[in-house]
């Protein structure tokens, strides 16, 4: 019984990221086949990191460091395999994932000194990440659609006066919405 009862239990804290398989078979059946398989590392990657951070934001409005660390690592090591079998695309992936490494994070960095802690260090260090693996086009669109879902989602909490104007909302949900529109959309 006791042996059930924590089945049940881990089950049932394991069914939220029960999407995560889907909306990776979701993005392949979407791509057909046509993505590199760089890229399609990536974006699986990036789905399952992104879901785990939003998922987390959700329950504790936090974003664990060891979390964005593992995203940099993932990036790091299945960039090895590139390095030694196609060095040329590897300058231009390299300068990509940069551009949007200082996109992500530099803007939500700025964001964040200028609203003094108004904005999570966690959803700095979030985008800087997800930047590296989704370059600077991905990023952009990627922040672009999750701010603005954001802000119209916080505009509809204060009008229905569920959260008031000294409330916070998790950031990282919606950057999230905004990075899959940005894999769906073929942002590469």
């Amino acid at each position: 019984m006791i042996i059930c009862d924590m089945t049940k239990q881990k089950l049932k804290s394991l069914l939220p990221y029960a999407g995560i398989p889907l909306i990776g078979i979701a993005l392949f059946l979407r791509q057909k086949g046509n993505m590199d398989a760089q890229i399609f590392l990536w974006s699986e990657l990036l789905i399952a990191f992104g879901y785990i951070a939003a998922v987390i934001d959700l329950k504790s409005k936090k974003i664990p460091n060891s979390l964005v660390l593992a995203m940099f690592v993932a990036w790091f090591v299945s960039m090895i395999p590139k390095i030694f079998l196609d060095i040329n695309t590897v300058t231009i992936l390299l300068k990509d994932a940069a551009a949007g490494f200082l996109l992500g994070g530099g803007l939500l960095l700025l964001v964040y000194v200028i609203s003094r802690g108004g904005l999570g260090g966690g959803d700095v260090k979030f985008m800087a990440a997800a930047g590296l693996f989704l370059g600077f086009w991905g990023t952009f669109l990627a922040m672009l659609y999750g701010i603005l879902l954001a802000a119209l989602i916080r505009i509809i909490l204060l009008l229905v006066k569920k959260k008031s104007a000294k409330d916070t909302i998790p950031l990282a949900p919606f950057m999230y919405i905004g990075i899959l529109i940005a894999l769906f959309i073929g942002c590469y």
